[in-house]
């Protein structure tokens, strides 16, 4: 079978992005997991599959495949890159969507200078939401990790996140404990580990541990619950700039029951196709 992709990335959250609409795609997990392959495949954190809406009130359904083969929730990065897709293969003349998710709705925008702001949803901040088997959904929430105790607070994005402030993202141990806390117990579904650095009260530096895919240059999704997790500990004012590794997001929040805002690039890096 040979597919046609696109090779997107925001700020170096690299995907391959599939055009399920004019091309027919059913593909095994095994398929999904050559198409990542940085070796033998095209390469990619995610899989970003382009689909037909399939309820009245969206324009497209959007499905995410980590780098394993398994199907996510959510990713911001890939929100950013879905709508510059669909935008630069004339599947839509319209420059804000609304898009069928796992979770939810989310409405990505292409902006006037380029870059793309998305309506990523209200925060789930109920402990039985994000999912996390916690007992309060208090922001402080302690974990055993090994032989250490860490203090997180967990948000959920359409996907679970457990955020930890630490000194300094660059000494931070996220090859340790990103994996161990990726698979804790207490977090069903697994859950992206977030390392978030304070610089001020509206900045921050950033490092994501993601689900099925390892630690990756940025997390549009891990942005949004850093963001949430600071200001409900006090320590953040909205607007606040994420740097990753790839380079900077910036996230609005008004607080509990209100939507975020995040706004960054997205870039098409090639064309291609592949015989799969």
């Amino acid at each position: 079978m040979k597919l046609t992709f696109v090779k997107m990335q925001g700020l170096g959250n690299d995907f391959v992005v599939l055009d399920g609409i004019r091309q027919t795609l059913d593909l095994n997990r095994g398929q999904l997991r050559l198409l990542a392959d940085r070796h033998f495949g095209v390469g990619c954190d995610q899989i970003l599959l382009v689909e037909a809406a399939t309820r009245a009130d969206a324009d497209f359904r959007y499905r995410i495949f980590n780098g394993d083969g398994g199907e996510v929730e959510q990713c911001g990065n890939g929100a950013r890159c879905f709508v510059r897709f669909v935008h630069d293969q004339g599947l839509t003349g319209k420059r804000e969507i609304r898009v069928e998710t796992i979770s939810g709705v989310i409405v990505p925008r292409l902006e006037d200078d380029g870059l793309v702001s998305v309506d990523m949803g209200v925060p789930l901040l109920a402990p039985a939401l994000v999912p996390f088997l916690g007992t309060s959904d208090e922001p402080l929430q302690t974990l055993r990790v090994g032989d250490r105790e860490i203090t997180i607070t967990a948000v959920g994005m359409g996907n679970p996140h457990a955020v930890q402030v630490v000194a300094d993202v660059e000494t931070a141990a996220v090859e340790e404990l990103g994996p161990l806390i990726e698979s804790h117990p207490l977090f069903p579904q697994r859950v992206n580990a977030g390392f978030m650095q304070v610089v001020d009260r509206q900045a921050i530096r950033l490092r994501v541990f993601e689900r099925g895919a390892g630690e990756t240059l940025a997390c549009g999704t891990g942005a949004c619950a850093a963001v949430v997790a600071g200001i409900r500990r006090g320590l953040l004012d909205s607007p606040v700039r994420v740097t990753t590794r790839g380079g900077m997001l910036t996230i609005t929040w008004n607080g509990p029951g209100t939507p975020l805002l995040m706004t960054g690039p997205a870039v098409t890096v090639f064309t291609g196709e592949i015989e799969i």
